[in-house]
């Protein structure tokens, strides 16, 4: 699967990005036909700790969908996106199968 990172108004270390990698590599376990995957990093000017938002946009056959999380750090932004990818997919796994 093809992994774009984005990083508006700042530069993400090479640990980050692949840390991303892992993650996005994992979700091909629940569903085998992901085409590609967009995650944007963006930091909030707040006051609050959790001011990092991790975005990611999931391209399968016939739909997209978008994950949105508010966390403290872009590594458990990603963990909580990723959860959230994992259920989806295998939600839309189980619809396929019921239908065939």
């Amino acid at each position: 699967m093809k992994v774009s990172v984005q990083t508006p108004n700042f530069d993400a270390d090479q640990k980050l990005i692949n840390f991303i990698q892992k993650k996005m590599d994992k979700l091909e376990q629940y569903y085998d036909r992901i085409i590609f995957a967009d995650v944007f990093l963006k930091v909030q000017n707040t006051k609050s700790r959790e001011n990092k938002i991790v975005e990611i946009l999931l391209s399968v056959p016939g739909d997209e969908i978008i994950v949105k999380k508010l966390a403290k750090s872009f590594e458990e932004g990603t963990d909580n996106c990723a959860q959230s990818l994992e259920r989806w997919l295998l939600k839309r796994k189980h619809k396929i199968r019921a239908i065939a």
